[in-house]
Order: C-alpha cells, then sequence, then structure tokens
C-alpha cells in the first residue's frame, strides 16, 4: 500500500493542499509576466506551489520555462554558468539545436560542452572560462529575452535560494546588472524565491537595495487547520483507514500546522495505524518524532551561546518583551543592546523569524524541545 503522506520532497497532485488563492495569483502573473518574490519561512512550501503553477502552463505551446536552484552557486562566475545551462536547456531539448544555440549566443566566451546520460535522458552541461575579466557576460543576462524574442514566445524564469546572492563578492553591484538587464526584459517574467525570509526581505523591500520593487511580493500564510484536518482525513480515507476530525486537527496543533511536520507527523501516525487511528496514536507518534529529532536540536544547541539558549526559552515560553528588566533578569540576557544582538545572531543563524514585530522560532518541535526537554 502506496503511504499517503510525503515530506522531504516536492509536494505533487494529491501530495498538494491548499494554496488554492496562492496558485490563482502565481498563475495570473506568469501569464501577465509580473515579476514575482515568494516569501515565507522555510518548508513552506514554496517550491511545490511553483513547481504546480509552472505545471499548468507547461503544455502551453508559447511559453518556455525554466527553473534553476543557485543553492550551490557561491559566486558570480558559478551563477552565470548556472543559469546560461538552465536557460539554454529549457529552451533547446534536442542535442543539435543545443549545440547551435551554444554556438550562436555564447560562442565568445569559448564554452565546452558535456554531455552526460541519465537513464534513458540526457543532459547537457556549458563550461565556460571566467578568468577573462574583460566579459560584462551581458550576453548570458540577456538570453531569455533573446531567444524569447526569436521565437515568439514568452520566458518564464523561476530561480530558487536566491539570496545567495548576498554572499558574493561585490554583491550590490551584481544586484544592480542582474536588476538593470532583467528590468528591460519584455517577454520574460521572473520568479524569485528562497529558504531565508529575513534575507530576501532586505533584498526586495529595502528601499535602498537594486531590486527594490522590482515586482510583485507574495507573503505565504500557513495552510489552515480546517484545511490540514480535511486533507488528512481524505488521505486516510483514501487507503482505507480512519481518522477522526478532532484527531487530525491535533497532527495540526502539536507541529503549529507547519507543512513539513504535518506530512511527517500524519505519515508516522498512518503508519501506525491498523484500521482506525485515535489520539493516543497521534501522542505516541508525536514522542517517536520528537525523540528521534532530538540529536539534531541538541547538536544545534552545542552550537549556540549560553545566552542564546536562553533567549530561544524566553521565546519558547511566550515571552514578548524581551528588552525588559524582569525578562532580561529571569532569562539572564545581559543587556537590552545584548538582547538586540541575540535577535541578529539567532536571526542570521535561520533559528528564529521576525515578523511585524513578532519573534517565533522557525521550527516549532525545536522550539517544543527547547521548552520541554533541553
Amino acid at each position: 500500500m502506496e503511504i499517503p503522506f510525503v515530506y522531504g520532497k516536492i509536494a505533487e497532485g494529491q501530495d498538494f493542499t491548499d494554496r488554492e488563492d496562492d496558485g490563482k495569483k502565481l498563475l495570473d502573473n506568469f501569464h501577465g509576466l509580473v515579476n514575482t518574490v515568494i516569501i515565507s519561512p522555510r518548508r513552506w512550501g514554496k517550491t511545490s506551489l511553483v513547481n504546480r503553477v509552472l505545471g499548468k502552463i507547461r503544455d502551453e505551446k508559447d511559453y518556455l520555462l525554466c527553473k534553476i536552484d543557485i543553492f550551490n552557486c557561491r559566486t558570480e562566475a558559478q551563477f552565470f554558468q548556472s543559469y546560461a545551462n538552465a536557460i539554454l536547456s529549457a529552451s533547446y531539448t534536442k542535442i543539435d539545436e543545443f549545440l547551435h544555440a551554444v554556438k550562436k549566443y555564447l560562442s565568445s566566451f569559448g564554452p565546452k560542452i558535456s554531455l552526460s546520460d541519465i537513464g534513458a535522458q540526457f543532459e547537457l552541461g556549458v563550461g565556460i572560462d571566467f578568468r577573462d575579466n574583460t566579459y560584462s557576460y551581458d550576453e548570458i543576462l540577456d538570453l531569455p529575452q533573446k531567444i524569447a524574442e526569436e521565437r515568439g514566445v514568452k520566458f518564464i524564469v523561476c530561480i530558487d535560494e536566491f539570496q545567495n546572492v548576498s554572499s558574493y563578492h561585490d554583491s550590490i553591484g551584481f544586484q544592480r546588472k542582474l536588476r538593470s538587464h532583467w528590468q528591460n526584459h519584455s517577454q520574460v517574467g521572473y520568479c524569485i524565491f528562497g529558504s531565508k525570509r529575513h534575507m530576501l526581505l532586505d533584498i526586495f523591500s529595502n528601499y535602498q537595495m537594486p531590486f527594490y520593487k522590482f515586482g510583485d511580493i507574495m507573503f505565504l500564510d500557513k495552510i489552515s487547520k480546517e484545511n490540514w484536518i480535511k486533507y488528512i482525513t481524505n488521505r486516510f480515507l483514501s487507503t482505507g483507514k480512519i481518522i477522526a476530525d478532532t484527531t487530525a486537527g491535533k497532527i495540526a496543533d502539536y507541529v503549529d500546522c507547519h507543512p513539513y511536520y504535518v506530512q511527517q507527523l500524519a505519515q508516522i501516525s498512518w503508519l501506525r495505524t491498523e484500521k482506525v487511528c485515535d489520539d493516543k496514536i497521534v501522542d505516541d507518534a508525536f514522542s517517536s518524532l520528537v525523540s528521534q529529532l532530538s540529536l539534531l536540536f541538541s547538536n544545534i544547541a552545542d552550537s549556540l551561546t549560553a545566552r542564546q539558549i536562553q533567549f530561544l526559552r524566553a521565546i519558547a515560553n511566550g515571552e514578548t518583551m524581551f528588552s525588559s528588566a524582569t525578562v532580561i533578569k529571569n532569562y539572564d540576557l545581559g543587556t537590552s543592546a545584548n538582547v538586540k544582538n541575540l535577535k541578529k545572531a539567532l536571526q542570521d543563524k535561520d533559528l528564529i523569524d521576525i515578523w511585524a514585530k513578532e519573534i517565533t522560532i522557525q521550527d516549532p518541535l525545536f522550539a517544543f524541545w527547547i521548552k520541554n526537554v533541553y
């Protein structure tokens, strides 16, 4: 019997739930070539949403679609190489066409082409020599616009983990270069997203940054408890098992409606269920999940200072007035100036989220562990 819950990979088909309004808006933006920035905490389903919407227009003949993950691109050179390869691979699927396009668009860079077999398919790779600093690489940034113009189509370019550009040498200059090209592309729509919300917010909502007002910013909300209840009960039922609405709601409550953990806890509960899933099964499944993650959480805690741990404890305990004398004293946070440093350090480590002045621990199970186990 196929397990009806998935986590740790892109949710597709029946594994995808809710996001109807977000999906409709993103689809409209793609059709209108509206540049879009998607911002949400980690593991909230940004990639799954983008893939689902791309799938809805994949068969439309007047569109070319490209998705690029720049997580491993640590330099400008790596970005340009990945970008050029992804754009050409999305535009030309036949080997002879790809080779012709490389010669046509990238000949000045002295490209090196590789071909790798992947099952019954193939993967083409373009290597470019970036040692010559006289190149401006404008040709690479303009590739989607040139191809779209020549073929009379529209191009959708989606870039994941975009916050990585913040670590490049002369990051601001690099962002200015991207913006100066992309804002002039009339037949290309860019969709940008990533896993670090605070860094993306700085790139796209800070008026001093090159990408300020680059396009429509979409903030993803949590999937509601009601939607999770419907999803969980239906998925149980599809395999001949039963779970009550209240018990399904308990799964969502335990993990604060976090998409990744809802799927994981639901899967563990489903595996422990013979016919009917009750509250005890979910309780035991949650205890098992926390135990399973304890080693990971211990390693995270070991990498933090004593006061960083204390600040996390204060958040987990529901404190909000972190600079008050009482909170500083009770949690030994030092001074109000030190509280500011603690916030920044933990945000940079991607452990906390600061949104509308509300501070939360990004991982709801880590928050539970800090409060109840550590």
